[in-house]
């Protein structure tokens, strides 16, 4: 029987260009698994296998690979750090137990890693920390000890620090132990010597083991009650404590070194085992009725309860689709027979194998616990639930953000369309962050994204790997439409053509609603003028009609609607009348609520050298920015600004333009708010151009 409290489920995650992929490498060649470590800027980063990643030295998909360190298993996915792939980074998280957030020892806390660790928040992943580039320009350990704090809330329990700064950085010293780890100029993991810490860092080391031994011991009383009275814990017991603490979010271990020169991931890979938890100790997930609602049962972690399993992944490859599945309860053999609660359709299991990024080795059992894929399943989608057909379950679904940013694309050549057709399907089956949908009116097809970014590597992806050439329109905001006034109003469809005729009347009143509510409709109807069982009708009349505003035909957002009064007819009035009533109400109010366009307004977060920042601030400023926060760093300054979608399509020339270069920034969606009537009246000019010329 395998045993779990050696197994250790993590993910590495970070911003973009913090090290998480090359952490990985060194990972990978610390435990046996490769015997070359692959370089991320030479393309040859063994995670990072598509051609989009390798070129463009960034990771798209997060990759799934298996080792083994201390006789422990690791399961590791590597995850995207660009805030485009961020779905990447959340679905990991959510069958994961622990993490390692990977921090640039000169960038420190940048945004990605601030939504990352947001995530790992509301998902409950325990976590280490690992400053990394230790052994670049402007790196300083403390620094970003300091923003962990600040940035992100954490309580940062420092477990290493480093001997020598920048290109002096030669190693780091263990504070529990109180040895330095010393690496010589080979570049070789294996070549380093434990001696003892140098006499520069002594008090510092004597400080940090304090605080150390300080904030474990608050783990238990009995223990903190000796210490106070003067006994020394043992090593074994504040390694207990500080895993009850890291596995509770008191604090994170956080560890320094730098990846690429090989120095530190030693500890990180010790720190995993000693503190992050195993799949038994982390709180066992929820178990939801069909209508996501938990139902207060939990997936014990263990072989001998009923098969529960998390389908978090769907990636299609040469060998045909394979989903990635985290086993939480029971076991799977190959020709089992298992169930989709979702679909309700039982499947059979015919080949499952264990990820080493894109290789694979075949296996015929898998246990609670593990991560594999399995090959050639049908119907299954990302968040669907793999469970025992006699003891069906369902366990909490995953939750994904809305596209703010779409393209039209057509195919060059006719017979294009069938083999973009099979493929975008695929497509979206993997990544559930992207969305397309035919426009009826035009036939265009259209592609809805995260970012400019997300929807170049799709258009990419489709031209290489399924080789469909496309025309590309250009990118179109995801706008909204609302109201700004509250009105109330009547409506009345009748309609009489022989036989049994149609009758319903409604009188209703019209609210602006709370940003980000949607739509939501209430009856407070008395006595019967509508009956009961017509109000569903009046609510999907008003509903379908919030798909396309009166303004330009963008969505409807944020409004009430409140059904107070009507009137009915014995024999004519049906579900079918009110529904076209609420309909008529909605075209006829509408346009006398004060109807307004919203734009997605996006929070941006631009780097930049400091000789540069009067430009850039003023460039944002041009681009209907509002400059919330600037924070000078060793390297440069962080500007944080709310700046509307629209005025940042192809910001990054700019910006590279201004800055000489230098400059880097990342964006993500913030909310929705009114469009200046200036820029209104475009949009509305636009979308009645794109109408007339239907």
């Amino acid at each position: 029987m395998t045993d779990l409290s050696k197994y250790r489920n993590i993910g590495i995650f970070a911003h973009v260009d913090a090290g998480k992929t090359t952490t990985t490498e060194r990972i990978l060649k610390l435990t046996g698994k490769i015997h070359k470590t692959g370089e991320v800027h030479e393309g040859a980063a063994t995670t990072d296998f598509m051609e989009q990643e390798q070129e463009r030295g960034i990771t798209i998909q997060s990759a799934a690979t298996t080792c083994f360190w201390k006789d422990h298993r690791f399961n590791i996915i590597d995850t995207p750090g660009h805030v485009d792939f961020t779905v990447e980074v959340y679905r990991s998280l959510k069958v994961l137990d622990g993490g390692v957030g990977v921090f640039c020892g000169s960038g420190g806390v940048e945004p990605q890693s601030e939504t990352n660790w947001r995530y790992a928040n509301e998902s409950e992943v325990a976590r280490c920390i690992f400053v990394n580039k230790l052994d670049r320009l402007g790196a300083d350990f403390y620094r970003v000890v300091e923003q962990v704090k600040k940035v992100l809330g954490a309580n940062p329990l420092v477990m290493t620090l480093p001997i020598g700064t920048e290109e002096n950085f030669v190693g780091v010293v263990d504070v529990l132990t109180k040895k330095a780890w010393v690496w010589d100029d080979t570049g070789l993991p294996e070549n380093y010597e434990i001696t003892d810490v140098p006499a520069d860092m002594v008090d510092d080391v004597e400080m940090y083991h304090e605080q150390l031994i300080e904030t474990a011991v608050e783990q238990d009383d009995d223990l903190m009650m000796a210490y106070m009275e003067g006994e020394m814990p043992s090593i074994e017991q504040i390694k207990a404590c500080i895993r009850k603490g890291t596995r509770n979010l008191d604090f994170f271990p956080t560890f320094c070194g730098s990846a690429f020169k090989n120095k530190g991931v030693q500890l990180v890979l010790d720190g995993v085992v000693d503190y992050l938890p195993s799949p038994t100790e982390v709180d066992p997930q929820d178990l939801t009725d069909e209508e996501g609602n938990a139902t207060g049962e939990k997936a014990i972690v263990s072989a001998d309860e009923p098969l529960r399993a998390l389908a978090f992944k769907i990636m299609d490859d040469r060998f045909g689709a394979l989903t990635f599945v985290r086993i939480y309860s029971g076991v799977l053999n190959k020709g089992d027979t298992i169930l989709n609660s979702a679909t309700g359709k039982t499947e059979r299991i015919g080949r499952m194998v264990e990820m080493h990024a894109n290789d694979r080795n075949e296996i015929s059992t898998a246990t609670a616990g593990d991560i594999i894929a399995i090959v050639g399943m049908k119907n299954v989608q990302t968040g669907h639930t793999l469970c025992d057909p006699k003891k069906p379950c369902t366990l909490e679904a995953m939750v994904f953000p809305e596209p703010v940013i779409s393209i039209a694309v057509a195919p060059k050549d006719k017979g294009g369309s069938e083999k973009m057709g099979i493929a975008i399907g695929k497509m979206v089956a993997e990544d559930p962050s992207f969305r397309v949908e035919t426009d009826e009116d035009s036939g265009e097809t259209i592609l809805r994204g995260m970012g400019e970014l997300h929807l170049d590597v799709k258009v990419d992806i489709l031209k290489r790997t399924y080789g469909v050439e496309l025309v590309v329109g250009k990118p179109q905001v995801a706008y909204r439409e609302s109201i700004t006034q509250p009105i109330e109003d009547s409506y009345t469809h009748k309609k009489q053509s022989g036989g049994s005729g149609q009758y319903g009347k409604i009188d209703y009143r019209m609210r602006p609603a709370e940003a980000g509510t949607g739509f939501n409709f209430t009856s407070s109807v008395v006595g019967g003028n509508v009956p009961k069982e017509f109000w569903p009708a009046v609510e999907k009349g008003f509903a379908s009609m919030m798909q396309e505003g009166t303004l330009a035909g963008y969505p409807v957002v944020d409004v009430e609607v409140e059904l107070f009064d009507g009137a009915s007819h014995a024999v004519d009035s049906s579900a079918i009348a009110y529904e076209i009533a609420a309909k008529g109400a909605f075209r006829q109010s509408m346009p006398k609520a004060g109807p307004q366009l919203l734009e997605p307004v996006m929070k941006v977060d631009v780097f930049t050298p400091e000789d540069h920042v009067g430009d850039v601030i003023g460039d944002l400023n041009r681009r209907r920015g509002m400059i919330k926060d600037q924070e000078a760093g060793v390297t440069g300054v962080r500007i944080k600004a709310d700046v509307p979608l629209s005025e940042m399509f192809g910001y990054i020339g700019h910006l590279r333009t201004m800055t000489s270069g230098r400059g880097q920034f990342s964006m993500e969606f913030s909310h929705y708010a009114a469009c200046p009537q200036n820029v209104a009246d475009t949009v509305i000019a636009e979308a009645k151009a794109r109408k007339d010329a239907k």
